[in-house]
């Protein structure tokens, strides 16, 4: 118990917000997320409250904090362009640790580490306490396109899949030697990317003739009898 099953965002429990019906949990995602982002920056005691109900939902949850805190590494990316806008901002500058930084810089990126933390902590807490296959039922529960919720499926199926094979290259690499240590090695990484790239196309054209020849017309529902 506790551990975690199925796909790897997934931590298995029986709290709950894990029994909560999946469409609600997207609906409430996506309602709060719309309040986060409508938020202006400057009022702190709002975000306070929403960090606070996320740490409440968290507790209810039983997923562990040290679980979803090694999944928000996906935020890296807009840390890094947060970083920078103190420094390409315009606007009266502050000094700080003998470097000048614009001001509105360092209050939109407060803002923007603040919404985008909130955001994905909550998207990965809907990721921890609901099953890839019941959320996309939810999804279909709440009228989203068809063709839409198929490819989240593919993707969500074959995610681990595509993960195993890079995770196999990287080994092949590195049993030959090779470790990307600088931006030297950059091309072979970008090398390797696009043989990944092509061959999970190649991989999508051989499903979706398998499926085709089995009968498969576009609905969800025969392809999952099938």
């Amino acid at each position: 118990m506790g551990a975690p099953h199925g796909h790897r965002l997934h931590f298995h429990g029986h709290s709950p917000l894990h029994r909560a019906p999946a469409h609600l949990k997207v609906a409430g995602l996506v309602t709060f997320m719309l309040v986060v982002v409508a938020t202006p920056g400057s009022w702190v005691p709002a975000f306070a409250a929403y960090a606070v109900a996320l740490g409440v939902l968290v507790a209810v949850s039983g997923v562990p904090v040290g679980y979803l805190a090694r999944r928000m590494v996906v935020e890296t990316p807009v840390l890094m362009f947060a970083a920078l806008l103190p420094f390409v901002a315009t606007g009266p500058e502050v000094d700080v640790l003998g470097l000048g930084l614009s001001k509105p810089g360092l209050v939109a990126a407060g803002a923007l580490v603040t919404k985008a933390t909130l955001g994905v902590l909550a998207s990965l807490l809907l990721a921890a306490t609901t099953d890839p296959r019941d959320l996309l039922a939810g999804l279909e529960r709440l009228r989203v396109p068809t063709q839409l919720v198929q490819i989240m499926g593919f993707m969500v199926r074959y995610l681990d899949v595509v993960t195993d094979e890079l995770r196999r290259m990287k080994t092949a690499r590195e049993s030959r030697g090779f470790t990307a240590r600088d931006p030297r090695h950059w091309p072979v990484v970008a090398k390797s990317a696009g043989a990944l790239f092509i061959r999970s196309f190649e991989r999508g054209e051989r499903v979706h003739l398998a499926m085709i020849s089995r009968g498969y017309d576009g609905s969800a529902h025969q392809g999952a009898r099938r």
